[in-house]
């Protein structure tokens, strides 16, 4: 193949990222879709072209639009020799990102791209034009596809695969994209695989392992992801292992020499690498009160995973056969490729023009890509050109080809999860530490209950020990003491009776010493008295002392009894509080199931939603009511019956206490589920008296998620379908915060919710001007810059009921004047759409019109504003007989239009 590229010097990229889009709830439609364009020809600056420049200013501020850039190739060896006579057949205008396709010498045509790059670009300066917006995205979280479209030997495969081994400067998209995603992810708690793969002759074969060749495409049959369960999935932890891989899989892609190009691909190869990003939930205390003691519960947030999938095409060059000159095999090779794009250009066809059906099950090419062309990935589509004369028709072909994908619009949608295993993972370690914990405080306790018991019984044998030996002691020493009085008494005793003996032998003849020897027994006598009194005191004295240790003893039983009731009580105290631990556990399991229950079943709703299934669609322009589709019917019943069942299980009030929760997570889960119940009439009664409606607007107000203003709007939009939910929603001042909403909100899917709630309250004839005075309809116009069909169609509702509103206040006599909505300044937005494509807006602001024309008070503003036009269209045209009646009716009863059409000879 022809590589003859050189390092240009230009280095300008465009990086813009595009804001993500959040998920939507359970009663919006589905997030993934693809917005067709109205069916034009190729942007060209020919007379019959409208503004090319314009239209691609239009589409370079759609989000999801697939970006198209065009590159040139240098002239080859042959082409110099053969083409030495003749101009190149393109002229690259870059800094007007346009190219100009000659016809002849004096015409050309001109096509406007979101990049042109010249045959000077470097290979960097293509990536960060072409790749490096996808690469960002794919790192942020959403799937992404870079794809190489062009001739044969127009230089695909260099854009794509270039190791660069020998000149780093060359290096191709691939390898430049996993420098920036291996650069971008850590790989201790990410991964990165890759999958390396060609489409043959309509056979997938995998390129790391030639041995499988015939790979099944298998679809999800809830979601419609596409997979390849038989391919090769290879974790990538540095950049050297990803060019030995890339190495491989070339050395086993198909090639073969043909006219055109030396080493023609006979394959479209495709590299698909898988990005798993873990994101670190935050953790949130919560404190619960448990008896007299304060715990702490910890609750932990579900990590989030984001997987993301590049996928980078290089796809096989189209060729044509009398200039290729394949033949034999190699022919049936053409073939097959031809085959192949021409099922890709029709299915890009289909999305341009705005197709209900899509053809995308004609190639295998076709359903591997289908998420990249009219789903939900960011796609870039580089196209490659030469600048050969002899290819002109070839060139023109490419280009055509690109102009079409620049019309095909993906929605982005967030591929993100809660990872409930880890979370699992991690709750289980958080509550064996919490049962360790526990453990350990329940053994210290019962240690130091009995450490005190022991220290209590040891005081108490120390003390009766101490007691028994100080009784004895005391009784020993008043025994000894009583002893040694009565032998003192009894020697006295003996003294005296000896005495008294010698006495009566002697004669008596000494009468005086009588006297005196009497009186000496009886001073003996008196101080035995004395002693034995004496005696008698420290013998009560004891036995007082005996009573008081008895006492002490006592008291110290009755210590240790009441000791032993304290110890009970502790003991009965642990018990309850384990006993409500353990509740609490419960409890805890119970809320965590539940929360996985509301988890499942809304990932399961958007999934059928992401499907297509929407819940309801447009009913009417009085009310935002929808009605299921019939083959949803079981699956919207069991919806029904689980949000039931958690009603009945839960409580409103509980479901409504959880608007107010600091977790952002629980306060979406919560609001949820408040406007599930909100889409069912017999609910909303209930909610509204529970304070639903008050909490739904606070938390409108309050919060800065764009997720819960979304489904609280859509709420608020179920609850406005009642009159007099109308006007509560006006006395609390819901228009202003819809207002506001609207203002500040840009995800399409909110600005319909509002819209959709605004054109609820303005088909009520009480609030006409309360709502017009707070904001109303200027909140309605502002959201037409949104430019969604969807949104619009919700505007144009509103529009559609405030004008029939107006027209009966007109009619019963309780309004004068001219309309407020020509006040406001809607009649000019009203005229531009009145002949919309879309068949809901279309017929919305018909009806608007001949609302407002009913009143001969309004027929100078709408003449002068190029109203009567569209008025005599609809009266011919319209499509709905009721409208053109009306239309016919109104214009031959107003003096002032008949007058018009009398002077611009309308013939009517």
């Amino acid at each position: 193949m022809a590589n003859n590229y050189r390092n240009g010097t230009s280095n300008r990229s465009s990086l813009a990222k595009t804001d993500r889009p959040l998920s939507v709830n359970s009663n919006s439609k589905p997030a993934v879709k693809s917005k067709s364009f109205p069916a034009s020809g190729p942007r060209k600056s020919s007379p019959a072209s409208l503004g090319s420049a314009a239209v691609a200013k239009d589409y370079a501020g759609v989000p999801g639009r697939v970006r198209v850039a065009v590159r040139l190739r240098t002239r080859n060896a042959e082409e110099m020799v053969a083409d030495a006579d003749f101009g190149d057949c393109v002229e690259l205008l870059p800094e007007l990102k346009r190219l100009k396709l000659r016809k002849n010498n004096w015409d050309a045509e001109t096509y406007e791209f979101d990049e042109v790059l010249t045959e000077f670009a470097s290979q960097k300066r293509v990536y960060q034009a072409v790749a490096k917006p996808v690469v960002e995205s794919v790192l942020d979280g959403y799937n992404g596809t870079v794809m190489a479209y062009g001739q044969t030997g127009t230089g695909k495969t260099y854009t794509l695969g270039p190791l660069g081994e020998e000149d780093p400067a060359t290096r191709g998209i691939m390898v430049r994209a996993m420098e920036d995603i291996l650069a971008g992810v850590s790989l201790d708690t990410d991964s990165v695989t890759v999958s390396y793969l060609q489409l043959y002759m309509e056979t997938i074969q995998d390129l790391l392992d030639p041995t499988n060749d015939n790979i099944s495409i298998a679809e999800d049959p809830k979601t419609g992801d596409v997979s390849l369960p038989g391919a090769t999935l290879v974790e990538i932890r540095d950049q050297h292992s990803f060019v030995e891989l890339l190495k491989l899989g070339e050395a086993h892609r198909f090639a073969a020499n043909t006219k055109l190009n030396t080493e023609s691909s006979r394959s479209h190869a495709i590299l698909m690498v898988h990005v798993k990003r873990s994101v670190e939930g935050r953790d949130v205390a919560h404190s619960g009160e448990i008896g007299n003691n304060s715990h702490m519960v910890k609750t932990l947030k579900p990590p989030i995973v984001r997987k993301a999938k590049l996928v980078v095409v290089d796809l096989a060059g189209s060729e044509r056969i009398d200039k290729s000159g394949s033949e034999g095999h190699t022919l049936e090779e053409a073939k097959s490729i031809n085959l192949s794009l021409s099922a890709l250009g029709k299915c890009i066809n289909s999305l341009a023009e705005g197709s209900a059906y899509v053809p995308v099950r004609d190639s295998k090419l076709t359903r591997l890509l289908r998420d990249s062309f009219g789903g939900t990935a960011r796609t870039s589509l580089v196209i490659t050109i030469g600048p050969s004369p002899r290819h002109r028709g070839e060139t023109a072909s490419t280009i055509l080809f690109g102009q079409r994908a620049m019309k095909v619009e993906n929605m982005l949608k967030l591929k993100e999860e809660f990872d409930y295993k880890s979370l699992a993972r991690r709750l289980d370690i958080q509550l064996d530490k919490l049962i360790a914990e526990h453990e350990r405080q329940q053994k210290a306790f019962e240690n130091e209950i009995e450490r005190i018991t022991i220290e209590a019984q040891n005081q108490i044998s120390e003390t009766e020990r101490n007691y028994a030996d100080a009784l004895e002691k005391e009784r020993l020493k008043y025994q000894k003491d009583y002893m040694e009085s009565i032998k003192k008494l009894e020697e006295r005793w003996k003294i005296n009776q000896q005495k008294q003996g010698s006495d009566r032998i002697m004669v008596r003849s000494e009468d005086d010493c009588s006297d005196g020897s009497m009186a000496s027994i009886v001073g003996e006598l008196t101080e035995v008295k004395k002693l034995l009194l004496k005696e008698t005191q420290l013998r009560k004295a004891a036995e007082e002392e005996v009573n008081n240790l008895k006492i002490q003893v006592a008291q110290w039983k009755r210590s240790e009894a009441s000791g032993n009731t304290e110890i009970f009580k502790l003991r009965q105290m642990l018990e309850d509080e384990a006993h409500q631990k353990k509740k609490l556990e419960e409890e805890i399991a119970l809320l965590q199931s539940q929360l996985l229950q509301i988890s499942f079943e809304a990932d399961e709703t958007r999934r059928r939603l992401d499907r297509g299934e929407s819940g309801k669609i447009p009913g009417g322009l009085d009310s935002l009511t929808q009605v299921r589709q019939p083959q949803l019917k079981d699956a919207g019943n069991g919806e029904k019956a689980s949000i039931a069942k958690l009603f009945e299980q839960v409580g409103l009030q509980k479901i409504l206490s959880l608007l107010e929760a600091e977790d952002a997570d629980v306060q979406i889960h919560a609001v949820k589920v408040v406007a599930n119940l909100a889409a069912e009439e017999s609910n909303q009664e209930k909610i509204v008296e529970a304070g639903g409606l008050t909490s739904l607007l606070m938390l409108l107000g309050s919060s800065e998620d764009e997720t819960i203003h979304r489904v609280a709007a859509g709420a608020i939009a179920n609850l406005a379908m009642n009159e007099t939910n109308q006007e509560l929603i006006m006395t609390q001042g819901g228009i202003g915060l819809l207002s506001t909403t609207a203002a500040n909100a840009e995800d399409p899917q909110t600005l319909r919710m509002v819209a959709g709630a605004i054109a609820n309250l303005c088909g009520n004839d009480k609030l006409q001007l309360k709502l017009r005075g707070e904001g109303g309809i200027k909140a309605l116009l502002g959201m037409v810059r949104c430019g969604h069909p969807d949104v619009l169609a919700q505007v144009a509702r509103g529009i559609a009921n405030f004008a029939k509103c107006e027209s009966r206040a007109s009619t019963q006599g309780t309004k004068t004047g001219r309309s407020l909505l020509i006040d406001d300044g809607a009649l000019p937005w009203i005229v531009q759409n009145s002949n919309n494509e879309a068949s809901p807006i279309r017929r919305h602001i018909e009806l608007a019109l001949c609302h407002l024309a009913q009143h001969e008070v309004n027929a100078k503003d709408m003449i002068s504003g190029g109203a009567l036009w569209e008025l005599v269209r609809i009266s011919r045209d319209c499509s709905r007989e009721d409208i053109r009646t009306l239309a016919h009716r109104t214009l031959t009863s107003s003096p002032a239009f008949q007058a018009e059409m009398r002077r611009l000879r309308i013939d009517y």
